[in-house]
């Protein structure tokens, strides 16, 4: 089998899963894109299996300590065990990701769930060139009416795979409607984003909504109305909810409308009516903030600070005493520290006092490993304004 040398204190020497073609020292054997590769030391000693790709900045990713093949049976074992974890952890598994990539022990490989349908994703070219042994490892754990594949996005490209999409088993799924916890969401696995819905907040929604009761609530950046409608269904005395997006507004109408929710939807910039508000001597009691990813790469991740110091300052001043603000940041390179420093500048700045209700992060679903820190991306916090002493 192809092997790789690995240079002294590299990464996965400390964890990690992932080695760069900086920390490549030497190749045997003649791997190949695609290849399974043998990893060893400096010195000789074995470390793991691997997956190869020269054309990728990641140019190896452990997927297990011992020599292991990717085979029929590696997949159904490490598919059957991702999904025990999940069970195990009180997760609903009709409704949520089932697999995630190196958090699962299968580099480039996402699995989400939707009842009697699975959407796939191979985001690395080993498992992409191993599609067809991954479905039908799905297909004899799940059984599934249909598998649809959502092949799209930079991972791809930095792959040098092409972006592809569309149902690769079984029937096409029309768009459909998905409950949870009372709230109901359109999923349309093909052209929706992601793969249908944000599976990742769902738990979060029901958690700050456990905030809501008797409060006017504003929820930003609302997409399909998750939070505003978990909001309004716990007892919110009104809900006003905001997105940038008119088909995505329209959509979120329907699913309250469904629901049973209450809430006041408008189409609008949220920069642009957070500012209008708060210039306006607007308040509410609960402001939620789920903006998009502010940035994709490290280069821009100071215009991603000054976004959410803007919106942070803004929601800050329009809640009193008691007031409570709910935030989240999905952008992997803004750290929980820089992140949590924008909401301690606008405190400063708009010269109020926050005492923290709780913290938030990704669903179960979406496991954090110690060692990988890109397992964990979605961070949030929920502040409370108090009195000034």
């Amino acid at each position: 089998m192809p092997t790789l040398s690995i240079q002294p204190r590299a990464r996965i020497f400390h964890g990690h899963v992932w080695v760069y073609a900086t920390e490549i020292k030497g190749r045997f054997g003649e791997p190949k894109p695609g290849d399974v590769v043998q990893l060893q030391d400096a010195r000789g000693k074995p470390i793991g299996s691997a997956i190869y790709n020269p054309q990728s900045q990641i140019s190896a990713r452990l997927f297990s300590y011992r020599r292991q093949d990717l085979d029929l049976d590696f997949f159904k074992r490490r598919i059957e065990r991702a999904l025990k974890s999940r069970v195990d952890a009180g997760v609903d598994t009709s409704l949520c990701r089932v697999v995630w990539s190196e958090s699962d022990g299968l580099p480039g490989v996402i699995v989400d769930r939707y009842g009697d349908h699975l959407v796939l994703q191979t985001l690395t070219l080993a498992m992409a060139q191993r599609q067809d042994i991954i479905v039908q490892a799905l297909v004899e754990v799940f059984s599934p009416t249909s598998i649809v594949q959502r092949n799209e996005g930079n991972v791809r490209k930095a792959e040098g795979l092409d972006q592809v999409k569309g149902v690769i088993h079984g029937e096409t799924p029309a768009p459909f409607v998905v409950r949870h916890q009372g709230s109901a969401f359109h999923a349309d696995l093909i052209e929706g984003q992601k793969t249908g819905l944000y599976l990742d907040q769902l738990d979060n929604y029901q958690r700050v909504a456990s905030l809501a009761k008797g409060r006017r609530v504003l929820d930003c950046f609302s997409n399909q109305g998750g939070f505003a409608q978990a909001c309004s269904l716990a007892g919110a005395s009104e809900v006003t909810a905001v997105d940038i997006s008119e088909s995505a507004t329209a959509l979120a109408e329907k699913n309250a409308e469904i629901s049973g929710a209450k809430i006041k939807f408008i189409a609008a910039n949220c920069f642009d009516f957070l500012k209008q508000q708060e210039s306006s001597g607007a308040s509410y009691d609960l402001i939620i903030l789920d903006p998009p990813s502010f940035t994709k790469t490290k280069a821009s991740v100071s215009d991603a600070m000054r976004g959410y110091k803007e919106i942070h300052l803004r929601a800050i001043k329009m809640l009193q005493p008691g007031g409570i603000m709910a935030t989240f940041s999905c952008s992997h390179h803004v750290s929980t520290g820089d992140f949590h420093e924008s909401i301690v500048d606008a405190a400063v700045d708009a010269r109020k006092t926050l005492r923290r209700v709780t913290t938030y992060s990704q669903r179960q679903d979406h496991p954090i490993l110690a060692t990988i820190p890109e397992t964990q991306y979605l961070t949030g916090f929920a502040y409370e304004v108090i009195a000034s002493w």
